[in-house]
């Protein structure tokens, strides 16, 4: 009998409780060793009765249709699936996957927002709150589930046990239109007799500080609140429901204050241990005030929560003659830190964080207006705290008010982002490239905190479009983040304006910045088409395109409109090639490159995307359109910016990486002295950098395309500033956002956008993957593999591995002399396309092989597919 395929999943979503949708589609990976699956069957078990589907054929695997009645409310289900592979079957069942649906009908709801019913100053710094209620069970508890979410940030505790481990929660949305929930498992947290339920509240982005010069309050809304639905199921099928209401009572945290910028300062001698159980003293506490929230506006998460993912101890540890302590963390992170301390009653331990040190003291300048400082006052007698509703990106952290000698035991920085399964690791001979790569990845972690956002550590810290749309390749080859930017997609789609118009960053902070209102751009605005793409291209998931296709359409008129007969976008305000080198640093957006060439770049790039995915989602018409749009755009292109002889007016890296990774010169002739000349300037530039956010994803491809691989390398290698190596030699652990950052006199960047992490110039590593190792996806999802590795730059070996929605695919190469060896694995249900320099093409089937430069190979099919990047 064949193997058992692996479990059933749901969605793109860690698990399957409190799912979101009545029918969620199904995805399950074939057993190890099977090519080809021929048919495959799905069992439903609900409420004791088991339903089939029976054998159907076909290799559908990912993302099938839910295949019985849709799930109500609360409705619990188990799946299993058996398949029939390469003539053979069926398989063993599955393991069982169970599925339970939240709460589908906002009829379900019976909750409302609760929070502290005292005057409050909207305008000032405000104490948090807590709020409880108790609760009496007098039946045996079957299974019970708390529905909860707020305005602002949780965290809930039942009978003096915290619910869940998630942090920042419910994560931030456009609240008013979608407010997350999420569905716990809490059967083990009850007892019968008397129970308690109680939460801490924090204001977090719904009314906290956040933005720009100074930041804007009360973003979403005044009140700091809870909603909160315990629903108990027993045995005989009763259910008791506890949900807030008037009848829960609330009272002042011992957080003094806390903001996501701020810090957060907490103050043990104001601590009730028991406040969340039914033991809590009953002083001080108030009724609450209630407030409002359309149940229509809850809705379930798309993907995993922000937790705690790992955790990072001091490599040093200095003392300093008045007392202070500096600690080194080794990493730039994002997180907090957790302290164990012991001392007197009233003593304020108050933690300091940077990124960097200026003069062996915290640069703090970077962070302009995020103070990023917590303080514990002690109770008195040792404990062990962490802040609750704060982040704060640093690599080093100051300690003062420490009592007696700090043991580097007793301070661990714990790391925080959004939970994402790691799908892609890469590695070559070298080890600065290494090196760079682990900072991409570790400036994705810090920069993945619910949204994609551009910064951790200032006050900043937003959804940036632009950045993220650049980024996007690589982000989705190092992890599996397509349930977090499908959510985050939905979010710049409630933002678009009615024109059309995508904001610089999403969420948008109304009136911020002042000197970037919302306007199009180009570059940030085609997040909405390009964004997208690359995650159906990646995750194999057209329905996700049909969901965001109409803000892409939408983008793409309002361009279109902008434009007008000319086709030129050529009017308004851009970004342009966003942090050039070149651009002073009082003015990043000044780069060598014509903003209005980037602009009528992106509007013909856009334009060809929303025109395959139109023929994806079965659009014909409007696939005609828009294509037949792209060509306009692209022959304008040419006819304003190029010249007879393949050259742009534009004479930048930038120009050429654009017009030539975008298909914009099209006769080959031009597009050889495109490329030649792309190469003599980065030759020019002695292999530095001399492109910004739009060119640096680009100009590795461009030059690799245009038969310049060797000048790509040394573009890569480079490690003299501004190059992607010259961090790395600074001692860098992030990426940065300007290539200067530290400059090399060993001061920081004048400019007051300075961060020391920041992914957008990190994409290189989408070059790395592909290119350098050589794993692509050729069709969607990876279900058909393109390995086409390029050595150079001296490398002798290089690997990288993905989990792709099907499986593992790997690649690992090396060079010995002029033979290239290389080992690859095909997941089940796949196929792959080898492409060995100056070897014919081979077509291989899932499994391992073993190939050399030094056989011959096997043709292949003609290529037709486009590839990922296109």
């Amino acid at each position: 009998m064949l193997l058992p395929p692996a479990p059933v999943t749901f969605e793109h979503l860690p698990d399957g409780l409190g799912a979101g949708t009545a029918a969620p589609r199904l995805s399950w990976t074939l057993p190890a060793g099977t090519r080809v699956q021929d048919a495959y069957e799905i069992e439903v078990e609900r409420g004791g009765r088991r339903t089939t589907t029976g054998p159907l054929p076909g290799a559908d695997q990912r993302l099938v249709p839910w295949p019985a009645a849709p799930l109500a409310s609360r409705e619990r289900a188990t799946v299993r699936v058996r398949v029939w592979a390469d003539g053979a079957g069926p398989s063993a069942w599955s393991a069982p996957a169970a599925v339970e649906a939240g709460l589908l009908s906002p009829a379900d709801w019976a909750a409302v927002p609760v929070g502290a019913g005292w005057p409050e100053d909207p305008a000032a710094e405000r104490r948090p709150a807590r709020v409880r209620t108790g609760f009496h069970l007098d039946k045996p508890v079957e299974r019970a589930r708390l529905y909860v979410t707020a305005h602002g940030l949780y965290e809930a505790e039942i009978n003096g046990r915290r619910v869940g481990d998630e942090a920042l929660a419910p994560g931030w949305t456009v609240y008013p239109e979608r407010l997350r929930y999420r569905t716990h498992d809490v059967t083990a947290h009850l007892v019968p007799g008397d129970n308690a339920i109680g939460a801490w509240l924090g204001d977090g982005w719904y009314r906290g500080r956040y933005g720009f010069d100074g930041g804007t309050r009360n973003i979403y809304g005044t009140d700091q609140s809870l909603i909160a639905q315990l629903e108990v199921t027993h045995p005989d099928g009763t259910r008791t429901t506890v949900a807030t209401g008037p009848d829960w009572t609330a009272a002042p945290s011992p957080i003094l204050f806390s903001g996501l910028y701020e810090g957060e300062t907490h103050d043990s001698r104001l601590d009730d241990p028991l406040w969340s159980t039914p033991r809590a003293a009953a002083d001080g506490w108030t009724p609450v005030a209630v407030h409002a929230r359309d149940p229509r506006t809850l809705v379930a998460p798309q993907g995993p929560p922000v937790r705690c993912t790992t955790e990072v101890a001091p490599v040093s540890v200095t003392r300093r003659p008045d007392g202070r302590q500096l600690l080194d963390f080794g990493q730039n992170l994002v997180g907090r830190l957790r302290i164990t301390v012991d001392g007197p009653a009233g003593t304020e331990v108050v933690l300091r964080h940077a990124e960097v040190l200026d003069g062996g003291e915290l640069a703090v300048r970077p962070l302009r207006e995020a103070r990023s400082v917590d303080t514990l006052i002690l109770a008195g007698g040792p404990q062990t705290w962490e802040p609750r509703f704060t982040l704060h990106g640093f690599r080093y952290a100051e300690i003062t008010g420490w009592p007696g000698d700090l043991d580097p035991a007793d301070v661990t920085a714990r790391v925080h982002h959004t939970d994402l399964r790691r799908t892609g690791w890469f590695e070559c001979s070298d080890p600065l490239v290494n090196r760079l790569h682990e900072n991409v990845v570790w400036s994705m972690r810090g920069n993945f905190v619910d949204i994609p956002t551009d910064c951790p550590a200032r006050d900043e810290r937003l959804g940036w479009t632009g950045d993220l749309q650049v980024f996007a390749p690589t982000a989705a080859f190092l992890y599996d983040c397509a349930g977090m930017l499908d959510s985050w997609l939905t979010d710049v789609g409630v933002e678009q304006l009615p024109d059309g118009t995508i904001p610089w960053y999403v969420p948008v902070i109304p009136g911020e910045p002042a000197w970037t209102p919302i306007q199009p751009g180009a570059v940030w605005g085609d997040a909405a088409t390009l964004t997208p793409w690359l995650l159906h291209r990646r995750f194999d998931d057209p329905e996700l395109l049909r969901r965001h296709y109409t803000t892409g359409r939408r983008w793409v008129d309002l361009v279109d409109r902008l434009a007008g007969p000319t086709r030129l976008w050529d009017t308004g305000f851009q970004l342009g090639d966003w942090l050039d080198p070149a651009a002073p640093p009082e003015d990043p957006g000044a780069g060598r490159t014509d903003p209005y060439l980037i602009a009528t770049a992106y509007f013909a790039h856009s334009a060809r995307h929303l025109a395959r995915t139109a023929r994806v989602i079965g659009e014909h018409a409007d696939a005609h359109r828009y294509g037949l749009l792209a060509k306009q755009v692209a022959a304008a292109f040419r006819q304003r910016w190029g010249t007879p002889d393949g050259l742009l007016t534009s004479d930048s890296p930038t120009a050429y990486a654009v017009a030539l990774r975008f298909n914009l010169i099209s006769e080959p002739a031009a597009r050889r002295r495109a490329g030649d000349r792309l190469a003599e300037l980065v030759r020019a530039g002695g292999h530095r950098i001399a492109t910004g956010f739009v060119g640096t994803p680009l100009i590795c491809d461009a030059l690799t395309d245009a038969g310049h691989l060797d000048d790509a390398y040394r573009l890569l290698l480079q490690t003299e500033c501004p190059s992607w190596l010259y961090p790395v030699t600074r001692g860098a652990t992030t990426i940065w956002e300007r290539w200067d950052s530290l400059r090399p006199d060993g001061t920081l960047n004048p400019g007051g956008m300075t961060s020391f992490n920041h992914y957008a110039l990190g994409a290189v590593a989408d070059w790395l993957h592909r290119t350098v190792a050589g794993l692509e996806a050729f069709s969607p999802g990876y279900r058909t593999i393109r390995f086409a590795p390029r050595p150079g730059g001296g490398l002798t070996w290089a690997k990288a591995r993905h989990e792709t929605p099907y499986g593992t695919a790997a690649i690992s190469w090396q060079l010995t002399g002029e033979v290239l060896t290389a080992e690859l694995t095909v997941p089940p249900g796949c196929q792959a396309v080898l492409e060995l320099p100056d070897r014919p093409h081979r077509l291989l089937g899932p499994g391992t092989h073993r190939v050399s430069t030094a056989e011959p190979g096997v043709p292949a099919p003609h290529r037709s597919a486009e590839p990922a990047t296109a």
